[in-house]
Order: structure tokens, then C-alpha cells, then sequence
């Protein structure tokens, strides 16, 4: 299914001052006359397929040398798209691509929507939806960990066990089907073989299904709140564990007066570290609003650290604090364990998860990290030895055909007729296409690749 429109877009990130290099990327039937307009490529480099081109992109009515750089050809079906594709490697920086751009567009090309250049990838039959999708996810990945798992996808690890599954289910729908239609010409149909096909089909997707909780974890990560009484060296904690000076350090209390995030990874998992502002009875306007934020961020994040000061020991203050945000995800992180002796720290026995630390000094950051690793792991969200994990997409896809295959056994098991078999076995089978892109629908489509950025 080739386009007849051609489409380009800038493909590289631009930054001002720290780009650089540009990449501009034409798809479509006209992408190679295009170039021809645009690039002077001195001497006698020949326009082949994959090629790179040294020359100049010059504006075609009055030869302005508009930018020096390389063009690389890659010509159908041997592309991304599987159409004529050309990408002008210019210099980095917003003007130089943006010119580049505007000159494509002149020329007849038309700006592509997001993720465009994938769509047509996966329309022309270069990839499935789930390579597609690990476009997206390689692209947005916040750790090697979340990386290597959508490398993985875009090698078609998930795709090659689902349709293998979907075809399990296509050979027994005809199976069925033939009894129907061809009842007295043919054998009995082996009822025990079908339910001990459609158990192990049930059990592969099951585990398949599995995947979800976990690639969620790797690909958005965790959402952590510090909070605590003001000087109790929350922001001290988030300095040294992000190994930055993001938060202001000091004896003052009530110095942090708003949330301040950083990032970082645990154990493979990306963190998203949110400090906030010292909960107490305060009066200033500012102050106030601060903490009030905390609330917020506390009652909405994954995880909450709840810092409190070996020095002082287990206060009312901290009493108070802890059952303000009691039933969440909570590890006590009993810090300044340099000036007290943390066994002194009365806290109350039903919190589980507890870290011992000196900020100040970067000491027992390793049994935070820990600790962190042990909440994942109690709630079953392994991160690390993961070969495939879903997106939520394929996940409710998938949840579909496990209700649909078993409503299938039930017929089964109840000596329903056999047409009522094939209606739920076809719903299994619609719903695994739809993971792979075989049966999808063009709403869903949109869905997908909207998200895309523009040029990928």
C-alpha cells in the first residue's frame, strides 16, 4: 500500500546551540525528485540506493546555498517505509532544519502527521503493530532496562508467540467449521485434543497477559514523594540520592516551600523524586500553599518516603504525618542516623519497610535503594530478567481473548452446539490480531501513532 502523497518532517531533536546535527526525512514517491531539486552534489556521485551524497542544499529558482550537508537515498521497497525515502543531514540547531524543511514542503512535499513515517511502515508491511509500538517505547525509554525491552518488541519477540497462537486458534475454528459444513464426510471432532489445545493457548496468553503490570513499571516508572517534617533532611536526601543540588540545604526550617523533582533509576526502574515542602502548622501564605502541595503530591504518588530524624526520635509531628498518608506504598527513611541512634526511633510496628541513612555524609542510600527494590517485588512488579512485556493496548486485547477463550471451554464443557464454540474462538482470534495489527481497525490506528512524535 504505497502513499501517493509524499510527506517530510524533521527527524532529530532540535536544540538551540547544542544540536548537531539535523536530520529533515522525505517519504513518498516524489522524496527522490525532491532531492534532485534541492541538493548540488558536486562531481560524479552517483544517485544510488544507499548512498550518502556530499554536496550543498540550495533554495532551486536562485541556487542560495541554503546549508552544507550529506543526503542519503534509500530507495523502495529497501526503506523505513518501504517507499523512496531521503533524509538531508544538515546542521543541528532550529534554523538550519527548519529551512530545510520549508524548502521540502516548497517542493511539494506535505508535513507529516505524527508518527506517520511508522504507519506507513507498518501499512506497507515493514513492521507489525507491535514493532511499531516498540518504535514509540525505544524512542520515550528512561532506562537501558526500559530500552532493551522495547528492542526486544522491535525485534519481534511478542509478535511471533501471538500469531502463533492465533493460528492454533485459526487451525481448530477450522476444524469446527469443517464439522459443520461437512459433518457426514468426515471423523468425530476429537473434543479432549481441542480443550487441551485451547488450555495451552489460554496459558501462554495468560502469561503473556502477565507482562503488563511489569513493562508499565519499566516504561513510566515510579512516582516518589519524600515527605516529613521540615529539617528533617528530606531535601538533603534528594541531593545525595540524585547526586545533584536541586533542592536548597539548610538549618532553616520551612526552607523548601514547593515540589521540586528529579530523576533518576533504581535497580532499572526509572524514579520520578518529588520533594516537598516540610508539613507543619505554619502561618506564612507561602508556606502554606507549599504544604498543601505536599498533601497532594503524597496522596498521588507510587511510593512515599517518610523521613524522619534519628536524633530526635519518633515525635507526635511524625505521628501525625504518617496517618496522613497511612495505606499507601510507604518505606520509613529514618535519616541522620550520624547524630542519633535510630533504634531509638519508636515508629510503629506495622511498617514494614524501613531505611537507615545519613544523608548528609551519602551514607545508606544502597538500603534505600533496597528497600524501594523490595515494595516492586512485593507487589509482583519484577523488573529486571523481562525478555517481553505488553502496553496497555495489547493488555486489554489480550484480557479480551482470555474471556472469549474461555467462554469457549465453558460451551464445551455444557455440550453447546458447535456454532456456539466458533463465536467465542472467533473473539479470541479478533482480539490477538488485534495486538499484531492483522484485524485492526483504522480508529484504532489513529489512536496508536498519534502519539507518535512528528518525523518518527
Amino acid at each position: 500500500m504505497y502513499s501517493e502523497e509524499t510527506i517530510a518532517a524533521i527527524a532529530s531533536a532540535i536544540v538551540p546551540g547544542q544540536g548537531s546535527i539535523g536530520i529533515v526525512r522525505v517519504s513518498g514517491p516524489t522524496a527522490v525528485a525532491i532531492a534532485r531539486q534541492l541538493f548540488r552534489a558536486p562531481g560524479r556521485q552517483a544517485w544510488e540506493s544507499h548512498r550518502i551524497l556530499y554536496g550543498h542544499i540550495c533554495v532551486p529558482d536562485t541556487g542560495q546555498v541554503v546549508d552544507e550537508g550529506l543526503l542519503l537515498l534509500m530507495l523502495a521497497p529497501r526503506s523505513f517505509t518501504r517507499e523512496d525515502v531521503v533524509e538531508f543531514h544538515c546542521h543541528g540547531g532550529a534554523i538550519p532544519v527548519q529551512r530545510v524543511l520549508q524548502l521540502c514542503l516548497a517542493a511539494g512535499a506535505r508535513l507529516a502527521q505524527p508518527g506517520e513515517f511508522s504507519l506507513r511502515a507498518f501499512l506497507n508491511g515493514r513492521l507489525d503493530l507491535t514493532q511499531a509500538e516498540s518504535v514509540a517505547d525505544l524512542v520515550s525509554a528512561r532506562s537501558p532496562e526500559a530500552a532493551q525491552l522495547a528492542l526486544a518488541g522491535l525485534q519481534g519477540k511478542l509478535a511471533r508467540p501471538l500469531r502463533a497462537l492465533r493460528q492454533t486458534c485459526l487451525d481448530i475454528l477450522a476444524e469446527i467449521e469443517a464439522r459443520i459444513d461437512f459433518e457426514d464426510d468426515l471423523p468425530p471432532l476429537d473434543e479432549t485434543d481441542i480443550q487441551a489445545q485451547l488450555q495451552v493457548v489460554s496459558a501462554q496468553v495468560a502469561a503473556i497477559a502477565a507482562t503488563a503490570e511489569r513493562g508499565e513499571l519499566l516504561r513510566s516508572g515510579l512516582k516518589v514523594a519524600i515527605v516529613g517534617q521540615p529539617n528533617v533532611g528530606k531535601s538533603s536526601l534528594l541531593n545525595a540520592w540524585s547526586r545533584s543540588d536541586r533542592a536548597i540545604v539548610t538549618e532553616l526550617p520551612g526552607t523548601t516551600r514547593d515540589v521540586i523533582e528529579s530523576s533518576l533509576t533504581v535497580g532499572g526502574i526509572p524514579v520520578q523524586v518529588l520533594d516537598t515542602a516540610g508539613i507543619r502548622p505554619a502561618t506564612d501564605a507561602v508556606e502554606k500553599l507549599g504544604i498543601e502541595r505536599s498533601r497532594a503530591v503524597a496522596q498521588t504518588a507510587d511510593l512515599v518516603l517518610l523521613v524522619v530524624d534519628a536524633s530526635a526520635g519518633w515525635t507526635a509531628a511524625d505521628a501525625t504525618i504518617y496517618q496522613q498518608v497511612k495505606g499507601r506504598s510507604l518505606i520509613l527513611v529514618i535519616n541522620k542516623i550520624d547524630l542519633g541512634d535510630p533504634a531509638t526511633v519508636d515508629y510503629p510496628p506495622e511498617i514494614a519497610q524501613v531505611a537507615y541513612t545519613a544523608a548528609a555524609g551519602d551514607r545508606g542510600l544502597e538500603t534505600l535503594d533496597q528497600a524501594i527494590l523490595s515494595v516492586v517485588a512485593q507487589g509482583e512488579l519484577h523488573a529486571a530478567d523481562l525478555e517481553i512485556a505488553i502496553n496497555q493496548r495489547q493488555s486489554q486485547a489480550l484480557t479480551r481473548a482470555q474471556l472469549a477463550l474461555a467462554e469457549v471451554e465453558r460451551a464445551i464443557a455444557d455440550t453447546l452446539p458447535l456454532d456456539f464454540w466458533t463465536i467465542d474462538l472467533r473473539a479470541a482470534i479478533q482480539a490477538l490480531g488485534e495486538v499484531t495489527g492483522e484485524t485492526v481497525t483504522e480508529a484504532v490506528l489513529e489512536r496508536i501513532f498519534s502519539r507518535f512524535c512528528i518525523g518518527k
